[in-house]
């Protein structure tokens, strides 16, 4: 009997031998149909289609996401050492920008002190820088960097700005304290360049709060004094050479006994900002000296 034919009661099966002819036969004809036609390959490409183009896609733009993420990572890496070199020229400019300051103040404060010592070039001077001061604000007492080793002795006087400082009450080797006219135990012999009228001029640190320090005992009958006249120092003064400009009167009031004015003085000298001053090598010279 036949090994494929189905006996009542029995399941239908298939010999191997026939299952296997089947598949050969049907596998020749496909590639047999799929060599010479496209019947079978157009299906498959839409269907590839279908499926691959969207991934292509989505892989091209994530690579491309990636890409631009990463050329964007350079740029900011680039930016950012970019910046820091820029911040540190910014810091190298900024020193050099207060060195140039400085330099420029120092430069207006020789030129002032050079001025100065032309002014007065009657006098034989020594020029020194302030290494430190008293409390306050200004500079009522202070101290330089040249002392008797330099030829420095007290009372010499000392000029700074457009006219005087002080007079040097205390005096080292390497260093002298100046005590300058603004002090409150201060008095200074002075004189109206104008009219040659004697005054004393007295240092008060309450009143510099506004710029300005006190005169008095100014005889001046026939009135010839008015604001803006020149201060300078007297011939009469014990401590201080002549003809020094100390500041210029900005108020003046007859006293209560009506024979005697006094006012106020604007110095000729910024006692806020002071950092060298000239030392006058001269001492003025006295009855009482031998």
């Amino acid at each position: 009997m036949s090994p494929i034919v189905k006996r009542k009661g029995e399941k239908f099966t298939l010999p191997g031998k026939y299952l296997l002819f089947i598949l050969t036969i049907l596998c020749t004809g496909l590639i047999v149909l799929t060599f010479h036609t496209d019947i079978l390959s157009a299906p498959a490409s839409a269907l590839g289609g279908f499926i691959v183009t969207p991934l292509q896609e989505g892989i091209s733009k994530a690579g491309s996401w990636i890409n631009g993420r990463s050329e964007e990572l350079v740029q900011i890496r680039s930016l950012l050492k970019e910046n820091e070199e820029l911040k540190a020229q910014i810091d190298e400019l900024t020193m050099e920008n207060i060195r140039l300051q400085q330099d420029r103040y120092e430069l207006t404060n020789l030129r002032e002190l050079y001025e100065l010592d032309v002014q007065y070039d009657e006098y034989d001077k020594v020029g020194a820088r302030i290494i430190a001061k008293d409390t306050g604000n200004w500079f009522h007492s202070f101290v330089i960097d040249k002392g008797y080793d330099d030829g420095l002795a007290i009372d010499m006087n000392v000029m700074a700005g457009s006219g005087l400082v002080g007079r040097i009450t205390d005096v080292g080797p390497n260093w002298s304290k100046v005590m300058s006219i603004i002090a409150d135990n201060s008095n200074t012999s002075g004189m109206v360049l104008s009219t040659s009228d004697n005054l004393i001029v007295s240092g008060d640190l309450e009143l510099y709060a506004e710029g300005v320090i006190s005169f008095e005992k100014l005889v001046d009958s026939a009135d010839r004094v008015v604001e803006g006249d020149k201060i300078v120092t007297s011939n009469v003064s014990d401590k201080y050479l002549p003809g020094i400009l100390i500041g210029y009167i900005s108020s003046i009031n007859v006293d209560s006994n009506n024979l005697t004015k006094s006012g106020l003085i604007t110095p000729a000298v910024d006692f806020e900002h002071l950092e060298e001053v000239l030392v006058i090598t001269q001492q003025k010279q006295t009855v009482g000296d031998n």
